[in-house]
């Protein structure tokens, strides 16, 4: 996945392989360049974060060709700019999020959404959708625009009646029953889910308890067509690159046959209710 973490991980990568083909080890390079070992190891490691000047310096230790230094550069700007992104936008509030996650939905002609935790925002009530919301925004001390944000959330939901669109929605058994919120909402969330299983264009899936998965669910993930997002608490990641498209395409691919679909995804969702309210 290509995240700024793992862009980082990619470049100190690059950087190691200019080690290697300059025949110096970590150790060698920092006597050469005057830097602290430690130093080397980290950025190595993707622990410590290198900046323009360490690849300028590292470049011409190494020998690299003038082009190959404007190359790592320009990854190290990308990065930043990426890291950037995610930071400014959640600065203005949670809505500007909403919004370009419409834009990119109205877009797509074919959506895959999966979260093990939490059931995915273009299925989820005002009310449930205030709740996760608010708890991000005091999370992350960002602008408390949640009213906002929930109204760009619920506009979402639009893209669910499109007949152009093929959507298809999974989530687990454990998201419907985890009380992120108080049961008036949990049981609104449920009847949600009722009424919006059956529409066209869009197929309903939960994981129910018990079954054994073929992959770690470690987070969702968004397919838009052929651009993944993945929102963890600190950053949001997305790719186009075929490899991580396709691995993604592929957990869908293992999820889905698990999943309970229909009539059966309709009893589970019945007798999760029947639990709140008993």
């Amino acid at each position: 996945m290509t995240s700024p973490e793992q862009r980082r991980i990619a470049l100190a990568d690059q950087l190691r392989v200019l080690l290697s083909a300059a025949g110096l080890s970590g150790r060698q390079f920092a006597a050469a360049v005057g830097w602290q070992a430690s130093k080397v190891s980290k950025i190595l490691n993707g622990r410590q974060s290198v900046t323009d000047a360490d690849i300028l310096t590292w470049c011409a230790a190494t020998d690299a060709p003038a082009e190959e230094a404007e190359r790592l550069r320009a990854e190290l700007r990308a990065i930043r700019a990426d890291e950037a992104r995610w930071s400014r936008q959640l600065a203005a509030g949670h809505r500007a999020a909403q919004e370009d996650m419409a834009s990119l939905e109205q877009r797509a002609t074919r959506i895959r959404a999966f979260d093990m935790a939490l059931v995915p925002g273009l299925l989820q009530t005002a009310e449930y959708a205030h709740v996760v919301l608010t708890a991000l925004a005091a999370l992350r001390d960002t602008p408390r625009d949640t009213d906002a944000a929930v109204r760009a959330r619920m506009e979402r939901q639009r893209v669910l009646y499109d007949s152009t669109k093929k959507i298809t929605l999974l989530t687990s058994e454990f998201a419907l029953r985890y009380p992120i919120a108080g049961p008036a909402v949990m049981a609104a969330q449920l009847d949600r889910f009722l009424a919006l299983d059956g529409l066209p264009s869009v197929t309903l899936g939960i994981v129910p308890f018990g079954v054994e998965l073929p992959v770690p669910p470690l987070h969702g993930f968004c397919i838009l067509d052929d651009f993944v997002l993945v929102e963890v608490f600190h950053a949001e990641a997305s790719t186009e690159q075929p490899d991580d498209v396709a691995l993604y395409h592929r957990i869908a691919d293992q999820l889905w046959p698990l999943a309970a679909t229909g009539a059966d995804a309709r009893a589970i969702v019945r007798t999760v209710l029947a639990d709140l309210t008993a």
